[in-house]
């Protein structure tokens, strides 16, 4: 019975997600620029038609390239589509302009926001952090990058994420979940990183949950030189490296990192979302999280803010540190919009 109402939920969020995303902002900019107003009875079909295009898509994982690029990039330019066609409505409504010039510029607007946000996707940049503590008695360099979602990002994705790390010297490499976001993706190509010579430590976001056979092909990361760290705990010299798997419980979370916690080392806690860092700040001097994307697309940066406390960035408490990346990689629509891509290299140095 829970399964037909998780259903039943998930196929009303699409069709109304579709209609206000693919349906909504065209048939408003069609209003603007030829002021025809599109049917009811039109509208529901094509909401009806995209909806159903959208739950094969996701139910099927059907990975034809252009039902793909519908639905991803689709949805990103139509979440810019939306904020445009609306300001330009409130505008229209002042009667400042005149409906086809508002709706000539808003085309324009949607045209030239929705390319540059695709091309801000394939900048990735790098983020220097420095932090201090009384615990090591050397500096410590690493690596960390996350939701690096492969599948609807593209190999040459990966290579050039790799090919900034490789100029980098660094003692250990930090994966913080959603390496892989598709069933369909290759594993093989993970071979990049058996030319890594430098520890490599994982753990699972919620996509890699979302694979089919998703228990094998987590365990597969191992062939390609990356430690799984499920729940566990791996020392790295001075530093106590604390991996949680994201699958279970926050409770759960914070029992295993107060459990693995070592009081005379640097302990660093490797954990996919930041949603349980207050319960655990006695528990830990830095932890590494992602999955926020930071908003990914402004404005939806807003709207993460209230879902997530820590969206974004380096917060500090007295001795604990959290730093919630914006992920080296896009979910969905392969689009940035305010925010970036990025790869994260830490030094901590003695206090």
């Amino acid at each position: 019975m829970k399964k037909i109402y998780q259903d039943i939920t998930f196929y009303i969020i699409v069709f109304i997600v579709s209609y206000f995303l693919y349906i909504y902002p065209f048939e408003s900019l069609n209003e603007l620029l030829f002021k025809e107003k599109i049917s009811r009875q039109t509208s529901l079909y094509y909401t009806f038609l995209v909806s159903v295009l959208v739950i094969f898509y996701f139910r099927s994982r059907y990975t034809f390239l252009p039902l793909k690029l519908f639905v991803y990039e689709g949805m990103g330019i139509g979440f810019i589509s939306f904020w445009v066609i609306n300001i330009a409505l409130i505008i229209n409504v002042m009667n400042i302009y005149d409906s086809y010039s508002l709706g000539i510029l808003s085309l324009t607007l949607i045209i030239l926001i929705s390319l540059y946000s695709i091309t801000k996707n394939r900048i990735i940049k790098l983020k220097n952090i420095k932090l201090k503590s009384n615990k090591i008695s050397k500096k410590y360099n690493f690596i960390f990058i996350s939701d690096v979602h492969l599948g609807t990002n593209s190999f040459n994705h990966l290579k050039k994420i790799l090919l900034i790390i490789s100029k980098i010297k660094y003692n250990f490499i930090l994966i913080g979940g959603d390496l892989i976001d598709s069933s369909s993706f290759n594993f093989d190509k993970l071979a990049l990183f058996k030319s890594i010579n430098k520890p490599i430590y994982f753990v699972t976001g919620n996509h890699e949950y979302y694979l089919s056979d998703f228990e094998k092909k987590i365990k597969k990361l191992n062939e390609f030189n990356i430690k799984i760290l499920n729940n566990e705990k791996i020392n790295y010299e001075e530093i106590n490296i604390i991996g949680i798997d994201d699958k279970q419980t926050n409770d759960s979370k914070i029992n295993f990192v107060k459990k693995l916690f070592v009081t005379s080392k640097y302990n660093l806690i490797l954990a996919h979302k930041p949603t349980f860092w207050n319960s655990i700040q006695k528990n830990n001097d830095l932890m590494l999280s992602g999955h926020t994307h930071n908003g990914q697309i402004f404005p939806f940066n807003l709207f993460v803010k209230i879902l997530f406390k820590y969206k974004y960035g380096l917060y500090k408490t007295k001795d604990s540190n959290i730093y919630v990346s914006s992920g080296s990689g896009c979910w969905g629509p392969r689009m940035r919009l305010g925010t970036s891509n990025e790869i994260v290299n830490i030094e901590i140095d003695p206090l």
